[in-house]
């Protein structure tokens, strides 16, 4: 395996092995959300009653993200999935940190394992941007005499 999965020309880097291992996780909490007793949903928000309803529709966002992660671990070359992807780690961030901070209806020791985990998502996709073929110009045609 030596960092890349290879199955019929599909290359699968650690970046997005991390992307699965991301969305994986996340779809527990989905599993949670839709069909479980709702324990992992309701301890994310403890200090708020949650309904069903409520429930649902906050596995219905990270079920959105869940997809954007699995897309972007096999299509690390397209920007536009790339950045999609990139933001909404720091969107997601920047929500359940307002969450915490402003309306307390997160403890900090549940947002401090999702900076872990989104913070160095985002640090690796920063890292990696190069590399995989964003923010360079394609090098321009030479003139063959």
């Amino acid at each position: 395996m030596a960092g890349a999965w290879t199955k019929r020309g599909c290359s699968v880097p650690a970046l997005g092995w991390r992307l699965i291992a991301v969305g994986c996780f996340r779809s527990a909490y989905i599993w949670s959300c839709f069909f479980g007793s709702a324990a992992m949903c309701s301890a994310t928000y403890s200090e708020i009653p949650m309904t069903g309803v409520l429930w649902r529709t906050v596995a219905v966002w990270t079920l959105l993200w869940c997809t954007l992660c699995f897309l972007c671990a096999f299509n690390l070359g397209s920007k536009l999935l790339y950045a999609a992807t990139f933001l909404s780690f720091l969107y997601a961030l920047g929500y359940l940190t307002v969450e915490c901070l402003v309306y307390h209806t997160i403890r900090a020791a549940r947002l401090s394992l999702f900076i872990f985990i989104a913070g160095t998502s985002m640090v690796w996709m920063l890292l990696q941007w190069n590399s995989n073929g964003h923010g360079t110009r394609p090098r321009e045609a030479t003139k063959q005499q």
